[in-house]
């Protein structure tokens, strides 16, 4: 199997802890890295966990809250340090460039590589951006400034050829792209041979949603549903459901209901609130709704 997974650099909401570290995460897909969100500390997290930072080639910020992205000027600064080559691309809503652009001009004047900047509008669904391997879609959420979140959605692959059904039916070499794409093989004798006898179906495309910050908006529900994996803040717990409303965040149980309305195989819960010191109560109320839950915790690496 292809590898995906997430790595969850930063479980914590915005006022630092020494349990939980800023939100900021990893997602490998083929080997590729994309970073969502970068919060302080996110560069020392990678060296904890061992992520290289010359294959990260996608940074995608959800808001322009500081506890999601005060780690960029550092990690952009240690790249050019690194001698990083190439371009990094980063995406986010439009105040990105007020913050990002000012760093570059005073502290990455002579860098070795280029940053490009690729705005969006957070209130929008659409293509983020798209490579061989992904396509990334932005999810408008609700906060209190200008947010989105991400859809990483895998691209269907190709059929795998059954070897000793190729060899039976004498297939040549210049036929196998066509038949893997799903076009039926004719023989010399005129004899049509469908390509569901040549091949075996790829692994289904997986996706990943990634939901934070935002209140409870069933909205979101259409773009994430069906989705291998959601990780939804959970920044509360019931008792403060005000609090999450004053806010504009979200409860552990709040979260478990979008889970449960989108039909996900599997709910992470993370950007917990520096308040609670036991996470374990949040992820009870989540389970309690949709039982496929887990808290998400700094290290952890999610398979999708």
């Amino acid at each position: 199997m292809i590898r995906f997974d997430v790595t969850l650099l930063g479980c914590g909401s915005a006022t630092p802890t020494l349990r939980h570290e800023a939100t900021a995460q990893v997602v490998n897909l083929h080997d590729k890295l994309y970073m969502i969100d970068c919060g302080e500390g996110a560069q020392l997290q990678m060296r904890r966990m061992r992520i290289r930072f010359n294959r990260l080639t996608h940074i995608f910020i959800s808001h322009l809250h500081g506890d999601h992205c005060f780690g960029l000027p550092g990690l952009l600064s240690t790249l050019g340090m690194l001698g990083r080559k190439g371009e990094l691309v980063i995406h986010g809503p439009y105040a990105l460039g007020d913050f990002i652009r000012p760093v570059l001009a005073l502290f990455c004047k002579e860098m070795g590589y280029t940053v490009r900047l690729n705005l969006i509008d957070p209130g929008k669904h659409a293509l983020v951006m798209e490579d061989r391997s992904l396509s990334v879609w932005s999810i408008p959420l609700k906060h209190r400034i200008p947010t989105c979140g991400y859809l990483f959605a895998e691209k269907p692959r190709e059929a795998h050829l059954i070897r000793e059904m190729i060899d039976f039916y004498q297939v040549p070499v210049k036929a196998l792209r066509g038949i893997k794409q799903g076009e039926d093989f004719i023989t010399p004798e005129g004899v049509t041979v469908s390509h569901t006898r040549l091949t075996r179906p790829a692994q289904p495309p997986r996706r990943y949603a990634f939901c934070s910050d935002t209140a409870f908006e069933p909205s979101i529900v259409p773009y994430i549903e069906g989705a291998d994996c959601l990780y939804h803040e959970a920044t509360f717990m019931e008792s403060e459901l005000a609090r999450a409303r004053e806010t504009f965040h979200s409860t552990a149980r709040q979260a478990a209901e979008i889970a449960r309305m989108a039909g996900v195989k599997k709910l992470v819960l993370g950007h917990y609130s520096a308040r609670y010191e036991d996470i374990n109560p949040l992820l009870g109320e989540a389970q309690a709704v949709f039982s496929n839950t887990i808290a998400g915790q700094e290290g952890m690496i999610v398979q999708i």
